[in-house]
């Protein structure tokens, strides 16, 4: 039988959220004070059916993995390490924050989470775990599958959404 939409799966849920604690930088040399969010992820994968399973992914390895990503980085500070105003350093059981070389924060390093982006907005943070997302569907042989999308979720009504051909 021959089919002529498309299908895609999503998942979201109550526990696929994580707290954490960050702080952004904007243009003008501005750098606004440390806060935090309940984030929320939202994902959907597009792609072809299995013909064996019916499916285009088995929700219950979804919500696995999008659970253990959300649980990386929650109840952490989280750090970018690309962004050139910020200065990021590990020293022993810390780390150290100076924006544009004025110290501003000192962190315990076990309650940070130190993340290859230059900034910790939401499109960052959805563009880096849909990365990480595809690397574990990679790395299991995931089929079929076309694209991806990542909602991040920092407040109600206010997300970015990141989205990917596979």
């Amino acid at each position: 039988m021959q089919r002529r939409g498309e299908f895609r799966v999503s998942v979201t849920k109550d526990d696929l959220v994580f707290a954490s604690a960050h702080f952004i930088t904007f243009e003008g040399h501005r750098c606004e004070g440390l806060h935090g969010h309940n984030y929320r992820a939202h994902v959907t994968l597009e792609g072809q059916l299995d013909e064996e399973s019916w499916w285009v992914f088995d929700f219950v390895t979804l919500k696995k993995i999008m659970r253990r990503l959300c649980d990386e980085i929650d109840h952490k500070v989280l750090l970018p390490l690309e962004n050139a105003r910020l200065q990021v350093v590990e020293t022993g059981e810390s780390v150290t924050v100076a924006y544009e070389g004025t110290p501003r924060y000192l962190f315990p390093r076990r309650d940070c989470v130190l993340l290859p982006i230059p900034n910790t907005t939401v499109e960052m943070l959805a563009e880096l775990l849909a990365g990480r997302l595809r690397a574990e569907l990679e790395s299991m042989g995931a089929r079929g599958l076309t694209a991806m999308e990542m909602e991040i979720e920092e407040n109600f009504g206010q997300s970015a959404f990141y989205r990917v051909g596979l």
